[in-house]
């Protein structure tokens, strides 16, 4: 197979491609425009596998990724490129819209056109797999699932314009016949995760010796899925997923914010038995609340397991220590980043 990724120099595209290239006989074709979040570096350990190839572009290009989709000939596009973090999309909505919207249109418009060219057994192979989150269903209450027939209810810009993506990739399979899978995951976490997000927040500021800054009171709830368990459904899917069909995937670990917070200064302090700042919990700071802070996430992940016979492999215990452990061997990799593109400062007040 042939397949292009979308997005995948991000924290899940390159845990897809490092998972497809090493398990798999796959040809990639990596396109990603690289922003701020893009960092090859996660690949350096397949970059040269003959397999594997990358393109630098925008999927808001047409005239580009008509051009990639002549010169590759794929059999299969994975999209994941996206604007993700909820707080850049509350201080800047705009670059959410144009990726998400814009660009999920360009990109089913493109394969559109090219699938329509391709006849016999290519064009009944054919599959556009979009990948989305489960904040597109909004806020659960203290009890209840994230099921695939749940209305959407998205309530910040990000999730809005992902829910937005996800109505276009429908509309296009029952308008023009495109054959297309959906999935939507719950938080990934793990290896190589952009250190604007919770879990290599708390991680990097610990090993600093700077504050642990927990939204609110630190009770949303969220349900975490390690970024390779998801990898691997995310290939389960594309490979066996009924087309039209949505797949709710989830880690099947709900954990308040404070709790992941406590556990990750817990294995800190076991890690690092000499650290000035033990113990961890210490450095803990309650900050102002994100606008609009969805309480509680939680997946049904049922339909996926019955179907496609796909589980997580790690327990949230299990991956958050193989995390932790990573970020304290892999410094270099971190420090690159937030010594340029992002150095830690506070995002999503809307100011």
């Amino acid at each position: 197979m042939k397949l292009i990724v979308t997005g995948g120099a991000g924290f899940i595209g390159s845990a897809v491609i490092r998972y497809l290239i090493n398990e798999t006989d796959t040809t990639i074709i990596n396109l990603d425009k690289l922003t701020y979040a893009g960092n090859l570096e996660s690949l350096t350990s397949i970059e040269q596998n003959p397999r594997y190839h990358f393109v630098q572009a925008d999927i808001c290009d047409a005239s580009a990724i008509t051009q990639i989709f002549e010169q590759f000939q794929p059999d299969a596009i994975m999209h994941l490129a996206a604007e993700s973090h909820v707080d850049r999309s509350i201080d800047g909505p705009a670059e959410f819209i144009q990726t998400n919207i814009i660009g999920t249109y360009t990109l089913l418009e493109t394969a559109r056109q090219y699938w329509q060219s391709l006849t016999g057994q290519r064009k009944d192979q054919f599959r556009f797999h979009h990948i989305s989150t489960d904040e597109v269903y909004g806020s659960l209450g203290a009890t209840g699932l994230f099921t695939e027939a749940m209305p959407y209810q998205p309530n910040s810009p990000y999730s809005a314009s992902k829910a937005s993506s996800d109505h276009l990739v429908r509309a296009w399979h029952h308008t023009f016949n495109l054959p297309v899978v959906t999935t939507n995951c719950s938080n990934n976490y793990g290896p190589y995760q952009f250190p604007e997000k919770l879990i290599p927040v708390i991680i990097i500021n610990a090993l600093a010796g700077n504050p642990l800054p927990i939204y609110g009171k630190g009770e949303n709830i969220r349900d975490w899925l390690y970024v390779d368990d998801h990898a691997r459904a995310l290939w389960l899917v594309l490979q066996q997923g009924k087309l039209g069909e949505t797949y709710n995937i989830g880690g099947h670990n709900e954990q308040t914010n404070l709790d992941v917070v406590y556990m990750i200064c817990d294995i800190l302090d076991e890690l690092l038995p000499n650290s000035p700042y033990k113990p961890h919990k210490q450095l803990i700071t309650f900050v102002t609340d994100r606008p609009g802070h969805d309480q509680r996430y939680a997946i049904d992940a049922d339909k996926i397991q019955q179907e496609l016979g796909w589980s997580p492999q790690e327990t949230f215990a299990s991956g958050l220590r193989k995390t932790v452990q990573w970020y304290l061997e892999n410094r270099k990799w971190w420090q690159r980043v937030r010594d340029g593109r992002y150095r830690g400062e506070r995002l999503g007040l809307g100011y």
